[in-house]
């Protein structure tokens, strides 16, 4: 009874891991942007693009749980999780830099394979970096507290603060790209990306160093220390944890509507932040929806709420399509329809930014209770591989599928311009509203077998409490101390 009682993690180092996220996320949002930056600002040919970044988005999927049986197998006093949490912000904010100045430095380059090969070892560094990094933050979600309630409010306050502040570089760089391009500022586009990515590294280096330096491990981790090849075979051993590893990897069919977006704004409205004024009633709205889920999760499970939000989005993406199909460059039609679809996202976009990460906690507690072993590298490696996937994917069927609908790019007197066929503006509009929600729906099909629900759930939880109050008076420094 004393767990339900105590907060093992106070608001300060609540907010610290917060800033944290935000300092993190700041950085990788831009990856939204890697399509039209590689392929219009950096010149590289599409074909190019798109398979570098699904190569090096498949060797992802690899790394990550790679790298999360070496975070397992890790053990000093500092914990499993914190090391790599000091060491990284560092090399990830120089790293950040040198990907995104790629134009500047090669612009003298005289061949475009010398673009190329920079393009893939930067990317490759840079995502490297991101894994260090990744992998332990979110497993220190699960380890933060041996307490559910806990883990909630500091995955809460993490994507809370990192919404508020995280989105902040795509909404600067939108504004920047606009003035850019309207001669409003005496800057190109290649500079607008160094500049931003010089405003990302202080970010990473100012707020992601918090995670390692102000948050605690207090869930004891097993005194031997598991093997890299055991830790990576529990992928297939945690069948609820492989049911949302597939639920996960089929969901990356919706995310090339982030990559389209992207595009609509650019080329067929012409006006890259009128993606802000879209976004901003959504997003203060998803601001709210945190203080929801708790109400949410009272009527139903996880799995009962992963269903409703790929249903929703599904049904409104096509309404909102069909609305606007002879309509959308129109901006008095659209703007009123992507108002409405992004309202009704935000508030499973919030969603998901919570559930999946407490419900991918809810797998290392059975694997604890099932085994004895706790796994958090490796199971959180999930989420972040999937992540990355999930944003390489898109990005690269983005770019494939682009010369297909007619969008190109070529270079006249040194300036770039953008080359269209008759119906590309209109399949832009379908593969940004529509096509990947209604695809996506296949995503449920995983979580029909996903059964860490109700009494189950309940018993594994209650039985995980006795365990570790008798675990901590075995382990040296102890488990849920202060």
């Amino acid at each position: 009874m004393a767990d339900k009682e105590k907060r093992y993690v106070g608001v300060k180092e609540n907010l610290a891991y917060g800033f944290a996220n935000a300092g993190q996320v700041f950085g990788y949002n831009l990856n939204s942007y890697f399509s039209l930056f590689f392929t219009k600002v950096f010149c590289i040919p599409q074909k190019a693009v798109s398979k570098m970044i699904l190569i090096l988005g498949i060797w992802d999927t690899i790394n990550d749980p790679i790298m999360g049986g070496i975070i397992d197998k890790t053990r000093t006093r500092y914990g499993k999780l914190r090391p790599y949490l000091l060491i990284v912000p560092l090399p990830l904010a120089i790293a950040t830099v040198m990907l995104f100045s790629g134009p500047l430095i090669m612009q003298d380059a005289k061949s475009v394979v010398s673009k190329i090969v920079y393009m893939y070892i930067s990317y490759f560094i840079w995502e490297l970096f991101y894994t260090l990094g990744d992998v332990p933050f979110w497993g220190m979600s699960s380890a933060i507290s041996p307490l559910p309630s806990d883990r909630t409010r500091a995955i809460s306050t993490a994507r809370f603060i990192s919404s508020l502040i995280g989105g902040l570089s795509t909404t600067l760089l939108v504004l920047l790209m606009d003035g850019s391009e309207k001669d409003v500022i005496p800057i190109s586009l290649p500079q607008v990306f160094c500049l931003i990515s010089i405003i990302a590294a202080c970010f990473i280096i100012c707020l992601f160093s918090l995670a390692g330096l102000k948050c605690k491990e207090r869930v004891v981790q097993t005194v031997k220390d598991p093997s890299v090849l055991a830790g990576f075979k529990v992928l297939f051993r945690n069948k609820p944890l492989l049911m949302i590893v597939i639920g996960n990897v089929l969901s990356t069919v919706t995310a090339v509507s982030g990559a389209f977006e992207t595009y609509y704004y650019a080329e067929v409205v012409n006006i890259n932040s009128l993606k802000l004024l879209i976004t901003l009633p959504g997003t203060i709205f998803g601001f709210v929806t945190y203080l929801l889920i708790p109400k949410l999760q009272r009527k139903l499970d996880n799995r009962q709420i992963v269903f409703l939000n790929g249903i929703v989005r599904a049904v409104v993406s096509l309404f909102v399509f069909l609305i606007g199909m002879k309509n959308y460059n129109n901006l008095a039609v659209v703007i009123p329809l992507l108002l409405f679809q992004n309202l009704i996202f935000s508030f499973f976009n919030t969603i998901n930014l919570v559930i999946p990460t407490q419900m991918i906690g809810d797998t290392i507690d059975y694997m604890e209770w099932k085994t004895g072993e706790r796994n958090e590298g490796v199971s959180f490696s999930v989420l972040t591989f999937v992540g990355k996937l999930t944003g390489s994917v898109a990005a690269s069927l983005c770019t494939a599928i682009l010369p297909v609908i007619g969008l190109t790019y070529k270079s006249v007197g040194g300036e770039t311009v953008t080359v269209k066929g008759d119906n590309t503006d209109l399949l832009i509009w379908a593969f940004f509203t529509v096509v990947p929600y209604v695809a996506g729906l296949i995503a449920l099909v995983p979580y029909l077998f996903y059964d860490l629900t109700g009494k189950r759930l309940k018993t594994i939880r209650e039985d995980m409490q006795v365990r570790r109050a008798n675990n901590s008076k075995a382990v040296s420094g102890g488990a849920v101390n202060e």
